[in-house]
This record gives C-alpha cells, structure tokens and sequence, in this order.
C-alpha cells in the first residue's frame, strides 16, 4: 500500500475529509490533493498528519531479533 492510499484509508477510518485534514495541517485542500497525487510526504509531514488526526504514527526498521532501528 503506498503512503498517499494510506492517508485515504486512515481519513476513512478517522471520518475525516482530506479537505478538512489540509486545513488542519494549514495547507490548501488543492496543494494537500498535489501532494497526495505526487505521494512525496516527509517523515515530518506523516507525523503532523498523525497529530492532526489524533492517531500515533511509527517509523522503524525492525531486525530480525526484534530490535527496532
């Protein structure tokens, strides 16, 4: 699953429009849907889409003894 069709599922699950997640991030729903279109989103910007939707975002490589990096 990319992360543009990620963000789609999780506006579903959190009944949020991605009109209304752009304007809770500051931005345009015009430049948030390019910026979906494009799927370039920083680790940054995935942790205030998190923080705008009020759910936890976690970035890690897991090794095989379970040791996160």
């Amino acid at each position: 699953m990319t992360v543009t069709e990620q963000i789609k599922v999780l506006c579903v699950r959190c009944n949020v429009s991605e009109a209304e997640l752009a304007r809770r991030l500051g931005k345009s729903p015009q430049s948030f849907n390019s910026k979906m279109r494009r799927g370039t989103f920083s680790v940054e910007e995935m942790d205030k889409i998190a923080d705008a939707l009020g759910v936890d975002f976690k970035r890690a490589f897991i090794l095989a003894n379970g040791e996160e990096v």
